[in-house]
């Protein structure tokens, strides 16, 4: 377990309000981490606080939003390409117990067929289960967990089939194998794709009840990303993008004319309106770039990735401004 190289990758975009709990839990880790921050073009202090009080960072500053999956490959590629054994996603708005690192590592090594670990999630004031999290873990979707909780039998790792990555614990194989997050999503939907495509990889997802952390976002402002017609436009690339299902764009467009004719037919102009909305979104898709990142995703071997040693130079002219600003030796 100790000889385990572990890198934390953390995407920052105004988290400035984060930056104590969140990079002093990571210094009171049980064992050594290795971490790099990949920031979208933050406007606030962020960057600077964490230069000053946590120099042992590494630091990309892209200077632009690149989106949650395509930073967090970048992360990914670098801690790869580092020597990493396990790599572990975390949200900017969280933070860990000491041990959990420690024991999501134990966890796998015990378990290999596990591509994808998570700790549990708590809220920010830790005084309850994260409320998003909770949602994943009931019992239709992880069985035996929370019978197990309650009647103190908890076992170790329990299969799950979806928890956000607000903290992911990865091994190298599954960097290898499933690859970086799909360019398809630029922000939400990444992570149910990639849970997609663990699953079409043979690899597993799953749950570590002994291991905590902490996710502060109850106070989120509602999201733009969470709108009607953004949600329909994921949803359809969401579908598109499964390796594990067959789908036709040409349905698609024969549900979404469906649901117009028969909101003509009611004279139903809110509902017109709606579906005439989706009309332009799924008009607006890129559906070639879908389909083709759905078959790269298929293929394996680090997909949306360069994992070579010499990609760093791709890195480095990834976007305008992006340079590390510092590297541990």
């Amino acid at each position: 377990m100790m000889s385990a190289k572990v890198y934390v990758v953390i995407v920052t975009y105004n988290g400035s309000k984060w930056v104590t709990p969140c990079f002093s839990s990571l210094r009171k880790s049980t064992v050594p981490l290795q971490t790099i921050v990949i920031d979208n073009g933050s406007q606030d202090d962020t960057l600077a606080r964490i230069a000053a009080d946590y120099p042992e960072v590494e630091i990309v500053n892209t200077g632009q939003n690149l989106g949650f999956g395509k930073a967090n490959n970048i992360g990914m590629e670098l801690a790869y390409r580092h020597g990493a054994d396990y790599v572990f996603l975390l949200n900017q708005d969280a933070w860990i117990d000491p041990d959990a690192v420690e024991k999501l590592v134990d966890a796998h090594q015990r378990h290999p067929g596990y591509g994808v670990i998570s700790p549990m999630h708590l809220n920010g004031a830790g005084d309850g289960l994260d409320y998003g999290f909770s949602n994943y873990i009931g019992p239709n979707k992880c069985r035996g967990l929370y019978s197990d909780i309650y009647l103190g039998r908890v076992k170790d790792v329990y299969d799950v089939g979806f928890v956000n990555a607000a903290a992911w614990s990865m091994t190298r194989e599954c960097v290898e194998r499933v690859g970086g997050f799909s360019p398809s999503f630029f922000h939400y939907g990444e992570d149910d794709n990639y849970t997609q495509r663990l699953h079409f990889h043979k690899l597993k997802l799953g749950v570590l009840p002994t291991s905590r952390i902490y996710h502060d976002r109850e106070q989120r402002p509602p999201s733009k990303f969470f709108e009607s017609g953004e949600t329909f436009r994921r949803e359809v690339i969401a579908r598109s993008s499964n390796p594990n299902t067959h789908f036709s764009f040409g349905r698609e467009w024969v549900s979404v004319f469906a649901h117009l004719g028969y909101a003509l037919a009611r004279l139903n102009m809110h509902d017109v309106k709606l579906q005439l909305a989706k009309v332009r979104l799924l008009a607006g898709i890129d559906k070639a770039t879908i389909a083709a990142n759905r078959e790269r995703s298929k293929a394996g071997r680090g997909a949306f990735l360069d994992l070579d040693a010499g990609g760093s130079a791709r890195i480095s002219n990834a976007a305008p401004g992006l340079a590390v600003e510092h590297q541990p030796g």
